[in-house]
């Protein structure tokens, strides 16, 4: 297995300090360097004729790696480790987010204009055209990202609390890459029909809601409900998202190896939430071979699945030749490997039982069903949801600009044309003169993405009669 590369998620500052010598720097880069850290910075603290204070910034592998490079330079002589500092945890000091006002309230007219007594004339407005909210309140530009963190992406069920970080971190993408204001709603409860009030009862104030880390297959039941009784657009984006990102990836690797929908044999592992909409999606797209699998093997016809309707329909939906066995009669002859599973899913040995220009998208995270490091020479298109390695099929690809369009059109849902041109709009974010095996996937940084997404899901939702408000004229 190839060794792992460090990476900026585990990045630590270790402030040293040791004698004002020649070398003494030298004594400690190298050290870590034989430690297999990977120096970012060195900065200079405080010095003088008989000491120096550095920060030096290292990124290291894991937790592990890091606690190694630490004991590494607290063990050289002449050199005192006086603080260390983790940049992930610095960074999520506080929280990420904060409310902030549009207006100042510097005077008694300001206050009598936005709150006591003129602010009555506005909620009157309201009561008497209640349309008038999407235009005299922030609900035509808030999202609502709704968990109960009990799916959260690589850690699982760590509960509401643990989960806010991650919902912190989506909310401040809507903001920075669409405009989108976003609030984390994180609820201390499991009980779907609970969940589905809750929100029902605060989603007056809210233009979407978007779902995020629930469990399967809860998380259907929810959104199926919340997506009925509401007429706002509902998106559980482990579902959606992960459809929409994949398709794009696939929509331009299928370029790169000159392969057509239709004809690909397709393994699917991990057969939750995105999963099984992943597979909707590309079914919806042309796909006609897909099989699942999970730790009982091949999804097939002649398996039991009890009251799980999900893997059901997949079993009823999917391989067409109603196969059996286990991951190597799965991966005999495929295509495209999706995981959306674990790490160490499949091996290289799977990997060469592939056809010839296979695709593989190995989406766990954090660490992949299998690294890129190990199949090089073996695949055409390596693709993870990984930001420091090419390809990263990530769903901030498409939540803001999905998001934007929906709340610039007034959608009352997503359906299936919106995800689809989503899909297409993020392809297109690659021109085809500059597609090739490591670069299938649009930065999640251009901006001219976001916009192409919002503007085609809109125009979409007006296609599909969805769309509550009509085109802007220039």
């Amino acid at each position: 297995m190839a060794a792992r590369q460090p990476g900026i998620a585990h990045s630590v500052t270790i402030r040293a300090e040791y004698a004002n010598q020649v070398g003494m720097l030298g004594r400690i880069t190298s050290a870590i360097g034989k430690a297999g850290g990977d120096i970012g910075a060195i900065d200079i603290v405080s010095g003088g004729r008989d000491g120096m204070v550095r920060d030096i910034t290292v990124n290291a592998r894991d937790v592990d790696h890091e606690h190694e490079i630490v004991e590494t330079v607290r063990a050289l002589d002449g050199v005192k480790v006086l603080n260390v500092s983790d940049q992930v945890f610095l960074r999520h000091l506080g929280g990420k987010i904060e409310m902030r006002s549009k207006t100042p309230v510097k005077t008694r007219n300001d206050m009598s204009i936005v709150y006591t007594p003129g602010v009555a004339r506005v909620s009157m407005a309201i009561h008497d055209d209640p349309e008038s909210v999407w235009t005299l309140t922030s609900k035509s530009n808030t999202v609502a990202v709704v968990t109960d963190g009990s799916a959260v992406l690589g850690l699982g069920d760590i509960g509401p609390a643990a989960a806010l970080p991650v919902m912190e971190g989506k909310a401040l993408l809507f903001k920075e890459l669409a405009g989108v204001d976003a609030w984390p709603i994180a609820l201390d409860t499991k009980d779907p029909d609970e969940i589905v009030r809750i929100v029902k009862g605060i989603s007056v104030g809210f233009g979407g809601i978007n779902l995020e880390d629930i469990s399967a297959p809860r998380c259907f039941y929810i959104e199926e409900r919340l997506r009925a009784e509401l007429d706002i657009p509902v998106f559980h984006d482990d579902q959606h998202g992960t459809a929409v990102v994949v398709l794009a990836g696939l929509l331009n690797a299928l370029k790169v190896v000159d392969k057509r929908m239709e004809d690909l044999k397709v393994v699917v592992t991990g057969v939750g939430a995105g999963g099984l909409a992943t597979t909707k999606l590309l079914i919806t797209s042309g796909v006609k071979n897909i099989l699942g699998f999970d730790r009982q093997g091949i999804l097939h016809r002649g398996r039991e699945y009890g009251d799980n309707e999900a893997k059901s329909w997949f079993a009823n939906a999917t391989n067409p030749d109603d196969l059996k066995g286990g991951i190597d009669e799965a991966m005999d002859g495929a295509d495209l490997f999706v995981g959306l599973s674990a790490p160490g899913v499949i091996s290289v040995d799977h990997v060469k039982l592939m056809n010839r220009d296979a695709i593989v998208f190995a989406m766990a995270n954090p660490d992949p069903e299998i690294w890129p490091e190990d199949v090089v020479g073996h695949v055409r298109v390596m693709a993870t949801g990984r930001s420091d390695y090419p390809n990263q099929v990530n769903n901030a690809l498409c939540f803001p600009g999905m998001f934007r369009g929906v709340l610039d059109a007034r959608a009352s849902e997503i359906n299936d044309e919106m995800k689809i041109a989503a899909a297409q709009a993020i392809a297109a974010g690659v021109p085809d003169r500059h597609l090739n095996e490591e670069y299938i996937m649009p930065s999640i940084f251009d901006t001219s993405v976001v916009r192409t997404v919002a503007r085609d899901v809109a125009a979409a939702a007006r296609k599909t009669g969805v769309a509550r408000r009509r085109r802007r004229r220039s």
